[in-house]
């Protein structure tokens, strides 16, 4: 009879690492007993994966997301940062008023990445995908010093036409779906070094797109539509470029929740500035013709004259309108 010896506490810790179970152990950890998507012919494990496009077109979006700058590890766990990286791109996907089919996720990590947190990031990512009836279809892992995850959403028309943001009108309805203003003031929350109200820093590390809606305001004849990914007046600025029109954002139409004018006031932060200019809670804003869908709200109107975006009738002079990676 034999006995085993036992393992070395270093070779231990090695296993527990990118660099100890190496890429291919890897992929086969985050692939293993996942269920396809009903939008999935072929997943993860060959080549390429392949997806049903019930009607000969495929809309794509990809988001980069880096540690440090998208995201902190100190601030959000593995698996939260992994919804979130999936609800960014799946928000695009259904501001083309596209239903999402699968995620591509590329992954740069450094070797010694403990095996959890790369776990923790695709449950996220999965969790999230399966939320609107997708999955994880492909990717690929790469070394490198710094974590990054890129994501590239892919998503199904089903017959309608795409929603771009060039479409609007002078004489349409603005309308907003979901919530603005609570991710940038979760933001301020953890960067001040606190960890409450939870609901709103949970808000910064988990998003809730309002993914239906994007379908719904395509069938109910949105002229444009966006992912209020970046700021409410930075992304409506895209809208009114594209579509050589001017929008007036009311303000007396975006009430402030009770617990952003809480944590403003302890911040000595005006609510309404993470409402115009926060960015990161994925919500859409579109103009129609008419009527708004349900469950999405009238905040503005669209004019005729120069591109711009304008706040009760003004320049908005609270500062930035919006976040810029190469702007500070």
């Amino acid at each position: 009879m034999t006995t085993s010896q036992p393992t070395p506490t270093g070779e231990a810790e090695a296993e527990n690492t990118l660099a100890g179970i190496g890429e291919f152990g890897l992929i086969a950890r985050l692939t293993e007993g996942r269920a396809s998507a009903p939008a999935t012919l072929l997943g993860p494990g060959d080549d390429a994966a392949v997806l049903a496009a019930s009607d000969g077109r495929v809309v794509a979006s990809t988001d980069v997301l880096v540690a440090g700058v998208h995201f902190r590890l100190d601030w959000s766990n593995p698996e939260q940062i992994g919804r979130k990286a999936a609800a960014a791109n799946l928000a695009d996907i259904a501001a083309m008023g596209a239903v999402p089919t699968g995620l591509l996720v590329g992954l740069a990590c450094p070797a010694d990445s403990p095996v959890d947190v790369l776990n923790g990031l695709t449950d996220g990512l999965w969790a999230e995908a399966r939320s609107v009836g997708a999955g994880v279809v492909g990717g690929d892992v790469v070394s490198s010093p710094t974590l990054v995850l890129s994501v590239t959403a892919l998503g199904s028309l089903e017959g309608r036409e795409p929603v771009t943001r060039g479409g609007a009108r002078p004489g349409d309805t603005l309308a907003l779906a979901g919530r603005i203003g609570w991710a940038a003031a979760g933001w301020a929350v953890l960067a001040r070094g606190f960890r409450s109200p939870v609901a709103v820093v949970s808000a910064h590390r988990v998003p809730e797109p309002p993914y239906a809606a994007g379908p719904q305001a395509a069938d109910a004849g949105a002229t444009a539509m966006i992912d209020i990914s970046d700021g409410l007046l930075a992304d409506l600025g895209h809208v009114a470029r594209a579509s050589g029109v001017r929008i007036d954002v009311r303000t007396a139409a975006l009430a402030v929740p009770d617990r952003l004018v809480d944590v403003g006031a302890a911040l000595g932060i005006d609510p309404m500035h993470w409402l115009l200019t926060g960015g990161e809670d994925h919500a859409l804003a579109a103009t129609f013709p008419g009527d708004v869908p349900d469950g999405w709200r009238v905040i503005g109107t669209v004019a005729d004259g120069e591109p711009d975006v304008l706040v009760d009738g003004r320049r908005y002079e609270g500062g930035t309108g919006g976040w810029d990676h190469f702007v500070r």
